[in-house]
């Protein structure tokens, strides 16, 4: 999936860059995997640490302290700010809980994935099953298969119980990416 999306950004001159927090550069890391990534790939922000979502990428205070970090609105601000700061066309954004322990009450495996473009941003809410290996790496695999969907300019859906689903509130308020 990385090579495929690289490859579509590629082939229209645009960037992409990541802000993780659970995944912890193991998305930047499927996505220099693939030779050529240099031409698309600008880089990444891991923001373990909610001081890093603040001030790095400019997840507003608010945000996590209305909402916490393992949010929609998070992953949203993660996706604009990344986006944002490193001057690329696309950012990809992943936070929520690999485990072993839940985290602002929410449960290992609640995480949210986002992906902000040129014309808005949107967020998927997933529910994972498994140790933190398998959790990490399905976010990954899940993100970069709604960056796909983006860019194919539909909202196909994923695969093995990954697919994120859409919260009204991101369709409300961001009228989509298509």
């Amino acid at each position: 999936m990385a090579a495929r999306v690289l490859e579509a950004l590629a082939s229209c001159g645009e960037t992409l860059a990541t802000a993780e927090s659970l995944t912890g550069g193991l998305l930047s890391a499927r996505l220099t995997d693939v030779p050529g990534a240099s031409r698309t790939f600008v880089g990444g922000v891991v923001s373990y640490a909610t001081r890093v979502k603040v001030s790095v990428l400019g997840v507003p205070d608010g945000v996590v302290t209305e909402h916490g970090v393992v949010s929609e609105e998070c992953a949203l601000a993660m996706a604009r700010g990344v986006r944002d700061r490193l001057d690329a066309t696309w950012g990809l954004a992943t936070t929520g809980v690999a485990g072993p322990d839940p985290q602002e009450g929410r449960a290992v495996g609640t995480v949210w994935v986002a992906v902000a473009g040129p014309t808005g941003a949107r967020a998927g809410l997933l529910d994972l099953a498994g140790d933190r290996t398998a959790i990490r790496e399905a976010t990954c695999a899940a993100v970069l298969e709604m960056l796909a969907d983006e860019l194919d300019g539909g909202r196909g859906g994923g695969r093995d119980g990954a697919q994120p689903r859409e919260s009204e509130v991101s369709r409300r308020e961001e009228g989509g990416l298509g």
